[in-house]
């Protein structure tokens, strides 16, 4: 990554156990802790403790729970490189991963570019997988697709449409507001095959559903969020079916081509392919 003028960072909130495997598995690849920013948003367990023994590039600790807008914002902001990696606290890189996903952003023209992932129970050999997946669909690109579990993020993009909603009420509906601002600006965005993460799934978001007494199906976020869209409900509905049936084209193409997609999970320790 030295040719890169790249930075991380991701925020948390108690999940000790997950922020660790998070950065063990970014110190066991070789990345600069020196390069990461770890933005803490009131833990109340030993996740501060924790951080303090790391000799990272920044930590930042808000004194209340400020969502994940405002501490992306807090931690591409600390360095201001051509490339932010922002990222959850409860996934797992593999070899050469960041590598990967910027150059394939730069080679395929993309702006924003997000890995491939398998979600749920790391009980497979991840380096492995990824090592073969990555091999065969390193051409593989899905336009217009996102998720926002991890992304490298050129500094264009900030200075064009702008950094996450600072809006701690929000409760994880930034990312989707985010996407909506790049669609507006036509910023060229994707995943890629060629570079994969383990994502354990939202374990942070889980525990304060449970902490809030949130016992739905659906994320944090307060429905009334969707106004903030400024769309109206024909073109919300037109919008999530267009993107549906992307996803679903490209994962049949892709099942179809390598045996496998850009998105799945396990599932009984089996792979299932979304």
């Amino acid at each position: 990554m030295s040719t890169y003028n790249y930075s991380m960072t991701f925020a948390c909130y108690n999940q000790q156990e997950y922020t660790q495997k998070t950065v063990e598995s970014l110190v066991r690849n070789g990345y600069d802790l020196k390069r990461l920013v770890v933005v803490d948003n009131g833990s109340k367990d030993s996740t501060r403790d924790y951080l303090q023994t790391l000799d990272l590039g920044a930590r930042i600790f808000n004194s209340d729970n400020m969502g994940c807008g405002v501490a992306w914002n807090q931690g591409a902001l600390h360095f201001q490189t051509e490339w932010t990696i922002v990222m959850n606290n409860d996934i797992v890189v593999t070899p050469h991963f960041f590598e990967n996903l910027i150059g394939a952003g730069q080679k395929h023209g993309l702006k924003v570019v997000m890995p491939s992932m398998v979600e749920r129970d790391l009980d497979y050999d991840l380096d492995a997988f990824a090592a073969d997946a990555g091999k065969r669909m390193a051409g593989e690109v899905r336009r217009g697709d996102r998720h926002g579990v991890c992304m490298a993020i050129h500094h264009s993009v900030f200075m064009n449409a702008g950094y996450f909603r600072p809006t701690p009420k929000l409760l994880g509906f930034e990312d989707t507001l985010f996407f909506h601002e790049l669609k507006k600006c036509n910023i060229p965005l994707g995943l890629v095959g060629g570079a994969w993460i383990h994502h354990y799934g939202s374990v942070t978001v889980k525990a304060m559903k449970k902490e809030m007494g949130d016992k739905g199906k659906g994320g944090l976020g307060d429905r009334n969020n969707k106004l903030l869209l400024n769309q109206s409900w024909l073109a919300r509905k037109k919008s999530q079916a267009d993107w549906k049936r992307l996803r679903r084209e490209a994962s049949a193409h892709e099942k179809a081509t390598y045996g496998i997609s850009m998105l799945g999970y396990r599932d009984n320790g089996q792979f299932a392919w979304v």
